[in-house]
């Protein structure tokens, strides 16, 4: 049942410390393999590197959609990976409009920032079903402040947090909304393709349109006639929230979308779908 401040039993237990929930951390090698796989994409770790990470205290929880994973003005007390499901990175204006700022998918860690700052200045939000491993800030702390090879691995994935984020002030700020929304399907397309999530030929939209809205700066109306037009266009085809890519070169184009501020290493799989 929600409390007086509108908060479900799992939501008040998303904004506690790992000890706080009737269960102590663990070590959980597996948990953490998505997380070490993108720390190892821009750098070099050791055996003894690896080990580390894989040993870091966790608490693993299953959450509902819909659950906050931290809420803007919260005192953070942990590190979030999210192993499964999907999340979105939010703010709200003093009217009560929201922007989404970032998807976070399966293997990112929520967020690297609050591994220091002591107070939250955004929220983040479940969008599906997930699980989620908490690792203890002064933990984290420590490794990274311990482990140069680790620390330097951590400060890259947030320097490219910072680049996606630039991309999306681009595509809010100067793209029309044709090319907002091709960019954020592409996007989300090649992320998930480099972490396997999907088969090369499309994915399962985890956003609502007035989501997408949200992201893109657009009335759910709007969103709605755009992607009826690039289906229109031939560039995708839907079925419910299955989004296929119709003609992918087309839609990077439509999109006006490079994967350079992404820096994922190797060549553009889709590229060949």
């Amino acid at each position: 049942m929600p409390d007086r401040h509108g908060l479900s039993a799992t939501e008040r237990c998303s904004a506690l410390p790992p000890q706080s929930c009737g269960s102590k951390p663990i070590q959980n090698p597996h948990h953490l393999q998505p997380f070490l796989r993108e720390l190892e994409t821009h750098s070099k770790l050791d055996d003894t590197d690896r080990k580390a990470i894989l040993e870091l205290p966790v608490r693993v929880r299953k959450l509902d959609s819909g659950s906050y994973l931290i809420r803007e003005g919260d005192v953070p007390t942990h590190c979030a990976v999210l192993v499964d499901g999907f999340a979105i990175r939010q703010k709200l204006t003093g009217g009560g409009a929201r922007q989404i700022m970032a998807f976070c998918i399966p293997g990112d860690a929520i967020d690297l920032q609050n591994m220091f700052l002591d107070v939250s200045d955004h929220s983040v939000q479940l969008l599906t079903r997930a699980t989620v491993a908490d690792i203890p800030r002064d933990a984290l702390q420590a490794l990274v402040l311990s482990r140069p090879a680790v620390g330097e691995a951590v400060i890259l994935l947030a320097l490219v947090e910072a680049s996606i984020l630039r991309e999306w002030v681009v595509n809010v700020g100067r793209r029309d909304a044709r090319a907002r929304i091709a960019h954020v399907l592409c996007e989300f397309a090649v992320r998930l393709e480099r972490r396997g999530l999907s088969d090369g030929d499309g994915f399962e939209l985890p956003m609502t349109q007035e989501q997408l809205a949200d992201t893109t700066g657009l009335t759910p109306v709007h969103v709605n006639r755009v992607l009826k037009g690039l289906e229109a266009e031939g560039l995708i085809s839907r079925q419910r929230r299955n989004v296929q890519f119709a003609n992918w070169r087309a839609l990077q184009d439509a999109g006006d979308f490079s994967r350079r501020y992404l820096h994922i290493p190797g060549e553009d799989v889709l590229a060949h779908a």
